[in-house]
């Protein structure tokens, strides 16, 4: 590297950007990535250091440039399925051109690498949750008895279980968490739902991935729980939460709302409440009975 100029590396970098830039996240990545003779950085915190400039400087001439996380095994995997040499940066520029349609990108908005790589991380594994869990449900297959898909059926009923959650709860902001346990990880999605002059607004994709995610806890009967947190100015926070169960929720008790929350996951201890909390049992859904599938 000694050899190699900063203006050189920075050219060398521009040359692989397609209006996407892949970011090699961590350290792991950075060195599987140094096998390559034409990969030419010897170090990741010099690596991340001319990214950021050539992000700023795109940015300073009016470039909208997306950011994606570069995966090498994905990148070695797509190289030997098309042919590409994968010592060269015109196959890792087309790599990352693909990125850009089939993977988790986010906007380049002019935050440092630092406070912008955490988000892209947390993008992918949103995007790798709702892909896993979408396979689950479309591996389900029909209903011996009445020959329905399960899997669509399962959305169905989660998508109709948060229209209602989100309809019944009081006026604020909404964060909502569902998590779903199982081999081989426990599946986790976030919602926010936030509260525009008396309107509902949310994004399609966290409402997709949450909506997958639940769907997966409702078919497989697998433990799960779905928390939702409601704030608004000048009132104490309000937290509900349900038990998943097979084709419903079951609403929580406020103790056991409160025991839920106030209780360390790992150690079982307890922990002291928040303060302007109210720990509360859910509106009643209005769920009805679920599908009569035979298991």
């Amino acid at each position: 590297m000694a050899h190699t100029d900063h203006r050189t590396l920075r050219r060398v970098l521009h040359r692989e950007v397609a209006g996407t830039i892949g970011l090699l996240a961590d350290e792991h990545d950075f060195r599987a990535m140094r096998r390559y003779d034409s990969f030419v950085f010897d170090d990741h915190t010099t690596y991340l250091k001319h990214m950021e400039a050539v992000l700023r400087t795109r940015a300073l001439q009016g470039s909208h440039t997306t950011v994606a996380l570069f995966d090498p095994e994905d990148y070695a995997e797509y190289c030997a399925e098309t042919g590409l040499d994968p010592d060269s940066h015109t196959s890792r520029t087309r790599f990352t051109a693909a990125l850009a349609s089939t993977g988790p990108t986010i906007p380049y908005d002019g935050r440092p690498l630092a406070d912008l790589l955490p988000t892209l991380v947390d993008e992918a594994v949103r995007h790798a949750t709702w892909e896993y869990a979408a396979a689950l449900l479309a591996r389900l297959g029909a209903c011996a008895s009445c020959g329905e898909d399960l899997g669509r059926a399962a959305f169905t009923r989660a998508s109709h279980l948060l229209v209602r959650i989100l309809d019944t709860a009081p006026p604020g902001e909404r964060h909502l968490v569902c998590s779903v346990s199982g081999p081989p990880e426990t599946l986790v999605a976030v919602l926010h739902a936030d509260d525009i002059a008396g309107r509902m607004e949310l994004d399609e994709s966290e409402a997709l991935e949450f909506t997958t995610v639940l769907a997966v806890g409702l078919a497989t009967e697998s433990p799960g729980g779905l928390v939702m947190r409601t704030s608004k100015p000048g009132s104490p926070d309000r937290i509900h939460g349900w038990r998943l169960r097979a084709h419903g929720l079951e609403p929580l008790t406020a103790g056991e709302v409160f025991d839920a929350y106030c209780t360390d996951a790992e150690s079982g201890e307890l922990i002291s409440p928040e303060s302007n909390v109210d720990y509360c049992e859910p509106p009643d859904l209005g769920q009805g009975p679920g599908p009569a599938h035979c298991h």
